[in-house]
């Protein structure tokens, strides 16, 4: 085997045990992540495991990215498509609804913040960057909003921000824990009457 393939098998092994990985995520957190139950998902020893990463937090770290990597696929992407302004913000807050009710044990990144809020260090600095990311895209989207004069000028883009943020969590919980359809014309709902309050 050259070493053009060993590359291209290990980088196509990695995905794998990152997309396992993932998944297993997704169901117990990110703190449910262990090497064991990762090797019996992908059929590989904790050594072989081990070897794509160089500890169980490289693992938490990098599982934490796809999450961020998936829902900007899934939500942010779709969103630049449509014209800047209230369609592209609309986009954005029914994509990212889309994807707690789509992922049937709701967003990884919004559930490992009840893991690592209390918990300073790397996980906790990675999750902070993510969802500051998340928050900075949504504030874009909103004063591009206010630009194209769908929004009053008066607009804080940061506090719209932060709300439609908290929506987005209530979301996650309460489709997790309650009736998910309520849930999510609760938060439609919401949005729509946030939005009312800063049309010109």
């Amino acid at each position: 085997m050259g070493p053009q393939a060993a590359t291209t098998k290990g980088v196509a092994t990695r995905e794998l045990i990152l997309d396992r990985a993932y998944a297993i995520a997704c169901r117990e957190g990110v703190e449910g992540l262990s090497i064991g139950a990762l090797a019996l998902a992908t059929g590989m020893s904790k050594s072989g495991v081990f070897a794509h990463f160089g500890s169980r937090e490289d693992l938490q770290l990098a599982v934490l990215d796809v999450g961020g990597q998936r829902f900007g696929e899934a939500v942010l992407i779709p969103a630049l498509r449509k014209a800047r302004g209230l369609a592209r913000l609309r986009s954005i807050v029914a994509g990212w609804y889309d994807w707690v009710r789509d992922n049937h044990h709701g967003c990884l990144i919004m559930a490992a913040i009840s893991e690592y809020d209390s918990r300073p260090g790397a996980l906790q600095d990675r999750v902070v960057t993510l969802i500051h990311r998340w928050r900075s895209d949504t504030a874009r989207a909103v004063q591009m909003t206010i630009d194209t004069g769908e929004l009053r000028a008066d607009t804080d883009a940061l506090q719209l921000s932060f709300e439609i943020f908290g929506f987005a969590l209530a979301l996650h919980q309460d489709t997790r824990l309650f009736d998910p359809q309520q849930a999510r014309a609760q938060a439609d709902l919401a949005f729509d009457r946030l939005i009312s309050t800063h049309l010109p």
